[in-house]
């Protein structure tokens, strides 16, 4: 994974008001990698976060974020590529970062206070990924594997940098993030343009609004 797939998740989740852990900062090559160090990308916390009855969708929009109190992201950047039912049946490092120990790993990092609401119950694991099917049944398979493996909700780079474009300001200088200040230079000279479409089709009717 390129490291400004991260960079981009990580700024997406900073802008909606996350607290934001990366794992590790070096890249193991002496050794084999352990799980927790290679599948845990990102650790995010949402300190506005209030208990709700309510999980988010399996689709993330940024309007189903409030309902989301901490996650572990898999930031899936093969942007040429769609996941597929197909994809996902071949690709089970796609999955590694479901294990047990990586999930009591990003437990441990994450851990909350004990008067904390949802306290142990609701640590969501959480897929970044370019984008599933469009056409059925394919993309009923994707959905039915990842929920099966065990993942709670996915979240496009579509999605992602369409918020992120959405709230650039071409007048300001966003010197303290290289991945902001790119976009609002390309902004600047019209080669970003504001969001049009949606990733997932259908699914702006399924959006309810925040609390």
């Amino acid at each position: 994974m390129s490291a400004i797939d991260e960079d981009i998740v990580r700024e997406y989740f900073e802008q909606n008001g996350f607290l934001v852990r990366q794992v590790r900062k070096y890249a193991v090559q002496s050794k084999k990698k352990s799980s927790d160090e290679e599948m845990i990308d990102l650790l995010v916390l949402n300190p506005a976060y209030v208990r709700s009855e309510r999980r988010p969708e399996f689709f993330l929009f940024t309007t189903e974020l409030p309902y989301v109190h901490r996650a572990m992201l898999s930031v899936k950047g093969w942007h040429t590529n769609v996941f597929s039912a197909a994809t996902l049946r071949n690709s089970p490092d796609i999955f590694r970062f479901l294990e047990q120990n990586v999930q009591r790993e990003a437990s441990r990092q994450l851990a909350a206070d004990p008067d904390e609401p949802g306290l142990g119950d609701d640590m969501l694991k959480i897929l970044v990924v370019p984008g599933l099917p469009t056409q059925e049944p394919y993309r009923s398979q994707s959905v039915a594997m990842l929920k099966e493996r065990g993942v709670d909700g996915i979240i496009s780079f579509r999605t992602i940098l369409q918020e992120l474009i959405g709230r650039i300001e071409v007048n300001r200088n966003y010197r303290k993030s290289d991945t902001l200040q790119i976009m609002r230079i390309l902004k600047n000279y019209d080669l970003l343009k504001e969001p049009q479409l949606d990733l997932f089709p259908g699914a702006e009717a399924r959006r309810r609004p925040p609390p």
